[in-house]
């Protein structure tokens, strides 16, 4: 991101897709969040989310999911919310996903 984005100037450190890792991750300090997906064709299947306990309680983890969901929007995505952590965040926050389709039974094949 740019130099003088708002979120790091609010003291909050963007989230970046690392496509070749297939994550997102979100790094603090020597801190780093990160949510693991899968592509395959139109699929973002998100994996796993994880937050260190030292970033825990910041929204950090809902952060990730909505960076997936942006880039399910921009890239015409389904996305499939095999994490549990995703799963719970996108029922509770239904809002954040509009314009994105969501596979709710959909698991990536072995």
């Amino acid at each position: 991101m740019p130099e003088g984005d708002p979120d790091e100037a609010d003291g909050d450190p963007p989230v970046t897709d690392v496509p070749d890792e297939s994550r997102f991750v979100l790094r603090q300090g020597h801190a780093v969040a990160e949510l693991v997906y899968e592509l395959e064709g139109a699929r973002l299947a998100l994996i796993h989310t994880g937050v260190p306990e030292e970033l825990a309680g910041r929204g950090i983890g809902g952060r990730l999911v909505e960076a997936a969901l942006d880039r399910a929007r921009r890239d015409g995505l389904t996305v499939v919310p095999v994490c549990p952590f995703a799963r719970r965040w996108l029922h509770h926050h239904a809002q954040a996903a509009a314009g994105v389709d969501i596979d709710w039974r959909g698991v990536p094949g072995p």
